[in-house]
């Protein structure tokens, strides 16, 4: 091209115009070109949003706090309020479509509540476990820990089924889903501020809570995609 004639056809702005546009070609194909990785949430009421409006859930405000992050993550919903480990087990074929590339998995509180056995709960997450590593999907495991009632040995048992599994499948974990929410309390009292009235799901301030200290862990989660 003749530099002289195309100056003195369009200008020094026109210039400018051209050298910005080859430097934007120029840059790697990433950032905002690049696709959000797409990580399902398989949960129960927890990861559902029960009893919040629809912004305030856990996901819409994991989604949020991405967006807010530069993060390229989207976190896809699939709790179902009620749902035990075996229940999420049973619906995880076709929660897991062909564009899934990550799982974030927050399951035993129903169990709990119910007092399934630690067994029955531990063989529903290790078949979750074995079907994402089947198709080669990391894993954030979020365990729960079981209260005192069910005596010493029904806690030992459950506490321990999340760090054995997570461990044994190479899943990232996370110890305590409420731990997110007060780390090492020791009292249900430290938790009120955050509940909803029935003392068992996070209010919308408790999630964005528990969000804050869960989102990095889902990047971390996100970077072994990538």
């Amino acid at each position: 091209m003749n530099l002289s004639l195309f100056l003195s056809t369009f200008g020094y702005g026109a210039m400018r115009l051209a050298r910005n546009l080859v430097f934007t070609l120029a840059l790697p194909v990433s950032g905002a070109f690049a696709e959000p990785v797409r990580v399902l949430a398989l949960g129960d009421s927890l990861t559902a949003g029960y009893g919040l409006m629809d912004q305030e859930g856990l996901v819409p405000q994991l989604n949020a706090w991405m967006a807010e992050n530069g993060a390229e993550i989207t976190v896809m919903n699939a709790g179902v309020s009620g749902d035990t480990s075996t229940g999420g087990l049973s619906r995880l074929g076709w929660a897991l479509d062909g564009s899934i590339q990550a799982m974030m998995v927050i399951l035993g509180g129903n169990d709990l509540l119910r007092g399934i056995p630690p067994e029955a709960t531990r063989a529903a997450i290790e078949g979750i476990l074995k079907e994402a590593q089947a198709r080669n999907l990391p894993v954030l495991l979020v365990g729960m820990k079981a209260p005192g009632n069910f005596g010493p040995e029904y806690k030992d048992s459950f506490d321990r089924l999340y760090p054995d599994l997570a461990a044994k499948y190479g899943a990232l974990h996370i110890d305590s889903y409420f731990g997110l929410l007060v780390p090492d309390a020791n009292d249900p009292a430290q938790l009120q501020p955050y509940m909803q009235p029935d003392g068992i799901h996070p209010n919308a301030e408790g999630v964005k809570v528990i969000v804050g200290n869960l989102a990095p862990k889902i990047v971390e989660l996100a970077a072994q995609v990538r």
